[in-house]
């Protein structure tokens, strides 16, 4: 595991520096295409077939039921929902699209495509090519060896199915280079096989591998005869690790209407229009409890590569963040959501909502009287979420008791985009994407930071021109609805829904709010735009954002291991503090920009950027040593102090602003004094020189930097 720690440290740490570019161990290639039709969805055809629509009161269930559903989704702050079909007797009753999320759009489905890669393999046994008992490591018998062997030799198909192969190889992983399967292979146990239930993506992707190493397909080509033509599942697409296998625990991007098709499945035994996709045996032991799972995750249980829910016989293909296709055999029913909420787990308010609606005391009967009042309010309710009751306010998100309607007239709405046209800025700090931070690790794709932004008036339009890298990405903003538009980012095209405000805040300055909704995901990308003079201050956010990362960050002390050693060291030294400041500042960055005067000529100085740059470099390739040094059995009192010493000089540096020559005094300390427990100075270059003697301090220090600059209001703008 020393590979895949190191490469974890390193990468969370070129992060945290602000590197830009590739910064993983693994290769990238574009792979993700644009979702077939845009927003323009064609009439449903034949190929597709697609779900019977009906009045929800001829399936037993109240309109007025689903419409307080809808309402209750949009009203809590931490459910971003996206997405919504319900689904009964075959019959859809109920979908939404919640602004600027358009009905029908493909959505990453993250870890609820578990469950579509657990039918792959149920196939593959109903085909006679595989048993559950079979051993792992020979199903890879030209990539055994006496190491694995040994290590390896108890861990069984089912296993992997159950999340209890308890193989120290996880998630983490997948940034530690391009072999996964090696690396797999090549790891240790936290546990006993079949004893205990570790929840690990990487189960799900050695299930993947398994059935390319027995049929010499992806599972990607091997479902397309046995699933997705039958089912008339066209609009999907499948990511793949460097190796050409299929991710099998995440990558997939499907549309409800799918989604919902693969929970009927299950409900129908794995027949699909009198022809048995799946095995219906297979079926029956996937649905059975064959593990307790924590209370932190669900009270219910895990049957292979599913979820066990809380009514009766009820079961989840669940994903992070509000991916769900939610199965009701009793009722015939199923729910399928798409959401970006700030919770990882089944244990959260999104599936607290839909249990409320669909579990706990609901028993609808087999058909209601119509009810054409209760069905107007339903269309309404569907028609302001999704944006299209041009004569009320949207519903926004955080709050049906937050509906409100800005305001601002025309002309001057008009002005501000005037004062802004034809403005460029080159931006200070060039190491901020558009992409969100979580997308970029998820897709492997990292993007080279935002170097200047731009504006562009066209009538009453507005587009913001982000340059990045080598592309210029120019996109609408839309301040009555969000404007969707395809964007490429190193050649993988993704679409997005941009949507702006403008406001005034408490200095008086010029505001610029928009929201960079990815339509396809679980992510935005947020910025607040300050104009002050000639001074552009943009703070960025994301969300899901800080909350999620640092309980994903978290998880890292508990892997165990030397990665875990390591961290455990920084957060044993009162770094784990600092380390949380760092993350946070990244998550949220603030970063200026100068107007560019386009009249003149002036010549670019770069020298100190690359200074800047090295200095960066020069504590990346130090905290890469120390990494390594504990990951070689440094002792413990000695990885303490380097990694103690690191984290409390890089916020010594951050607070005193002096990037080159402190930042080098830093290395030099570290690589000089290795053993030496003296006390090492920071020599900060502002105004008044500041040492800071402790941790705290520092802390202290970088909690009171609040960015604010000074310098003189533009007067221009103000009478708009």
């Amino acid at each position: 595991m020393a590979k895949t720690e190191l490469a974890v440290a390193e990468l969370i740490w070129n992060i945290i520096a602000r590197k830009t570019g590739n910064v993983g161990k693994v290769d990238f290639f574009p792979q993700k295409p644009a979702f077939p039709f845009g927003d323009t969805f064609p009439e449903r055809e034949d190929g597709q077939q697609p779900l019977e629509r009906a009045v929800p009161e001829s399936q037993g269930v109240s309109s007025a039921h689903l419409a307080a559903f809808l309402k209750d989704l949009a009203l809590h702050e931490n459910v971003d929902i996206h997405q919504i079909m319900v689904v009964r007797n075959n019959k859809v009753i109920c979908e939404c699209g919640f602004e600027p999320y358009p009905a029908g759009m493909w959505h990453a489905s993250y870890s609820m495509c578990k469950s579509v890669t657990g039918m792959a393999v149920g196939m593959l046994i109903g085909e006679g090519h595989l048993r559950l008992q079979d051993k792992v490591i020979d199903l890879f018998g030209g990539k055994k060896n006496l190491l694995n062997i040994f290590r390896l030799k108890d861990i069984t198909v089912e296993h992997l199915l159950t999340m209890t192969s308890c193989v120290s190889f996880n998630e983490t992983g997948i940034v530690s280079g391009n072999d996964w399967v090696r690396g797999y292979l090549e790891s240790g146990l936290i546990g006993v096989p079949g004893k205990k239930f570790e929840y690990n993506s990487m189960n799900s992707y050695m299930l993947s591998a398994i059935i390319t190493e027995v049929t010499g397909e992806s599972l990607m080509e091997y479902l397309r005869p046995r699933l997705w033509e039958p089912m008339g599942i066209q609009k999907v697409f499948w990511e793949t690790c460097p190796k050409g296998i299929t991710k099998g625990g995440w990558g997939l991007f499907l549309c409800p209407e799918d989604a919902a098709k693969l929970g009927i499945l299950y409900l129908q035994h794995g027949s699909w229009k009198g022809q048995q996709l799946v095995p219906e045996d297979w079926v029956e032991m996937s649905l059975k409890r064959h593990v307790e799972t924590p209370s932190s995750m669900s009270n219910y249980g895990y049957g292979y590569q599913l979820w066990k829910g809380g009514r009766e016989e009820s079961f989840n293909y669940n994903g992070m963040l509000g991916q769900d296709v939610l199965a009701y055999p009793d009722l015939n029913m199923v729910v399928v959501t798409n959401a970006g909420s700030k919770e990882l787990f089944q244990n959260c308010v999104l599936l607290g909502i839909v249990k409320k609606y669909f579990e706990e005391d609901f028993n609808p009967p087999a058909v209601l009287p119509e009810d054409l009042r209760g069905q107007i309010m339903l269309q309404h309710v569907i028609e302001e979420m999704e944006g299209r009751r041009t004569g009320l306010p949207v519903i926004e998100k955080g709050g049906w008791e937050k509906r409100k309607a800005v305001y601002i007239r025309s002309t001057l709405r008009q002005k501000r985009i005037n004062y802004l046209d034809g403005k460029l800025y080159e931006m200070e700090e060039q190491q901020v994407g558009l992409m969100p931070l979580m997308m970029q690790v998820f897709h492997n794709n990292f993007t080279d930071g935002i170097h200047k932004i731009g504006f562009m008036a066209s009538g009453n339009r507005l587009f913001i021109d982000l340059y990045e890298g080598k592309e210029k990405k120019s996109l609408e903003v839309g301040f009555v609805k969000a404007v969707a538009s395809n964007v490429s980012f190193n050649g993988e095209i993704y679409r997005i829904g941009t949507k702006g405000e403008f406001s005034t805040d408490e200095d008086g300055r010029m505001v610029l709010k928009i929201d960079f909704a990815f339509l396809e995901e679980a992510c935005r990308r947020k910025v607040k735009l300050y104009f002050d003079g000639d001074t552009l201050e943009a703070h960025w956010d994301e969300t899901p954002g800080k909350e999620v990362i640092m309980e994903g960050l978290d998880s890292l002390t508990d892997i165990g291991g030397k990665m875990g050693f390591l961290l455990n060291t920084i957060k044993e030294s009162g770094g784990i503090d600092v380390f949380h400041i760092l993350v946070e500042r990244t998550v949220q960055p603030v970063c200026t920009g100068r107007l560019i005067d386009p009249n003149a000529e002036v010549e670019k100085e770069k020298g100190t950027e690359t200074e800047m740059q090295e200095a960066r470099d020069a504590v990346q390739d130090t905290l890469q040593n120390t990494a390594q040094d504990a990951v070689q059995d440094t002792p413990q009192k000695a990885v303490h102090k380097f990694v103690g010493d690191a984290a409390q000089k890089i916020v010594q540096n951050i607070v005193g602003g002096a990037v080159q020559k402190t930042v080098q005094n830093i290395v030099e300390d570290i690589v000089q004094n290795t053993e030496d427990t003296e006390q090492n100075t920071v020599e900060n270059t502002t105004e008044e020189n500041t040492q800071v003697s402790s941790l705290t301090a520092a802390q202290n220090a970088l909690a009171d930097n609040t960015h604010n600059k000074e310098g003189e209001h533009v007067s221009g703008w103000k009478s708009c």
